[in-house]
C-alpha cells in the first residue's frame, strides 16, 4: 500500500475522494456546466505515486489542489496535490454517458508533497500555487472555492466513511493543462499569505 507523509510520519490512505467542478473559473475553461450539487469522485490508493507521469499513452493534465488529510473525523493536515487526468479519454466517456475512473483512477493518478497539520480556524486562509518551469500555472483558494472544506468532508461523511488518512482533493483552479517531458513543477500551500509548504517535481 502506498502511503503519504503526515507530520514526518508515514499514513496509509484507504481512498482519496475528490471534488470536481468547485472553481468557477475551471468549470468555464473546460466548457462544463456548473453542477446542481457537488461532484465527487475517487482515486483507490494504488493512483498514489512520487513519480509525476507527462504520458501514459496519451498526454496528462495537472490540476492542482489544495489537499487534506482526515483523522478523527476531521481535516487533520493539509498539502499540495497533482491530480492526474486522461482528459481525452475522460471527454470519451463523458461524451457516451459513462463512468470515467479509467481516466482519473489510473496507477500514478495523484502526487502528492507532505502534509502539515492544521486547526480548523486557520482553513479559511489557505491559498494554493503552482508553477511550471518558473512560470506561474494556476493560483486558487478558499475564497474561491464554489465548496468549502468544511462542507466538504461533511458531504462526503453523508454516504461514505473516512478511514483516519484518508485524502481530500478539493477541486482545481483554472489553469490546467498538458504535463510535458522534463517539466519541472513547484506546488505550494500559503497560510494568511505565508509559504507553509512546497513540492516540487519533473515530469518523466
Amino acid at each position: 500500500m502506498n502511503t503519504v507523509t503526515v507530520d514526518s510520519r508515514p499514513m496509509t490512505p484507504s481512498k482519496i475522494v475528490c471534488v470536481g467542478r468547485n472553481y468557477l473559473e475551471h468549470i468555464q475553461e473546460l466548457g462544463n456546466e456548473t453542477p446542481d450539487s457537488m461532484v465527487i469522485f475517487a482515486k483507490p490508493n494504488s493512483s498514489i505515486s512520487a513519480r509525476l507521469r507527462a504520458n501514459i499513452g496519451e498526454p496528462l493534465h495537472y490540476e492542482g489542489e489544495i489537499s487534506f488529510v482526515v483523522k478523527d473525523a476531521r481535516l487533520h493536515a493539509v498539502g499540495f496535490g497533482l491530480d492526474l487526468t486522461r482528459r481525452e479519454l475522460q471527454s470519451q466517456l463523458k461524451n457516451k454517458g459513462l463512468p470515467w475512473e479509467r481516466a482519473k483512477a489510473f496507477d500514478g493518478a495523484a502526487c502528492f508533497s507532505e502534509f502539515v497539520l492544521i486547526d480548523d480556524a486557520d482553513i479559511e486562509s489557505l491559498t494554493m500555487a503552482l508553477t511550471i518551469n518558473g512560470r506561474d500555472a494556476q493560483q486558487g483558494g478558499y475564497p474561491l472555492m464554489i465548496y468549502k472544506p468544511q462542507q466538504i468532508l461533511q458531504e462526503i461523511s453523508n454516504f461514505m466513511t473516512l478511514n483516519d488518512g484518508d485524502i481530500i482533493m478539493t477541486g482545481t483552479p483554472k489553469g490546467v493543462g498538458t504535463v510535458t517531458l522534463g517539466d519541472h513543477f513547484l506546488g505550494s500551500i500559503s497560510l494568511s499569505g505565508r509559504i507553509l509548504l512546497s513540492q516540487e517535481w519533473t515530469a518523466s
